[in-house]
């Protein structure tokens, strides 16, 4: 919901939260404000302490797949089928993880296509799929996300060839290229990458003012940036320079 997403801004820029000022802040109650700070301990994102809560959001890590898959819901949906409008039919596909790629995968569930999921979520949705062909890789599951990770995955990609890898991100600039948090998710991206024939990324367009901690690739590897309207318009035309269709799904 919007305070929830409002409160989590909050704490990407405070240590520590008040309920008392959230709840005049929001215009709600003070046991209203109680529950989403129990509900944001839940999915590790606060301490509680008395009277408010404590920030466990770091800055080298990302927020949590379940506080992610609330943000920016309207935009990551156009996106997923704008990307899916670009798959043709037959394609081979290998489908990053992270919230905007799960997108990409309920538009493509009732579509003809061969998917390697590389992460459990999209693998639960198109299980169900009947016209998906979906191939599952090898690999450990990185807790929270789902992802999966480390030599047997990549060796899984390796030992195949798609069409297109759609691969989401952490960051995304024009100065230092597709970056992620997480350095073994870091691999797993680049082996996708060189597996495929065509890279399309898949990124709201918070993604342009963020970097994170592990290079992918620049932005010349890429073939397609998927994005909303907010993208920044020099990153647009950097991107556009560089030789990358930039899709803005309105």
């Amino acid at each position: 919901m919007e305070r929830v997403r409002a409160i989590m801004n909050t704490l990407r820029t405070h240590d520590s939260v008040s309920v008392a000022e959230l709840a005049a802040e929001h215009g709600v109650s003070e046991m209203t404000i109680r529950r989403d700070l129990d509900e944001l301990a839940q999915q590790g994102v606060v301490r509680r302490v008395r009277g408010g809560a404590l920030s466990l959001l770091l800055r080298g890590e990302e927020p949590p797949f379940g506080v992610r898959e609330r943000e920016a819901v309207e935009v990551k949906r156009r996106i997923g089928e704008e990307t899916a409008a670009l798959i043709a039919d037959g394609e081979a596909v290998v489908l990053d993880g992270g919230t905007t790629a799960l997108e990409v995968a309920r538009a493509l569930a009732d579509r003809r296509v061969t998917v390697l999921p590389l992460a459990l979520q999209p693998v639960m949705l198109l299980a169900a799929a009947p016209r998906v062909r979906l191939v599952l890789p090898g690999g450990e599951v990185r807790k929270g996300e789902l992802n999966v990770m480390g030599p047997l995955t990549q060796s899984s990609i390796g030992a195949l060839r798609f069409d297109t890898a759609v691969i989401g991100c952490c960051g995304l600039s024009a100065e230092h290229g597709l970056t992620a948090h997480d350095l073994p998710e870091v691999a797993v991206k680049q082996a996708a990458i060189a597996a495929a024939r065509r890279v399309v990324v898949v990124c709201d367009s918070g993604k342009f003012a963020r970097t994170a901690f592990g290079a992918v690739c620049p932005i010349g590897r890429l073939d397609v940036v998927v994005t909303d309207p907010g993208i920044p318009p020099e990153e647009r035309d950097a991107l556009i320079a560089a030789g990358v269709t930039v899709k803005e799904a309105g």
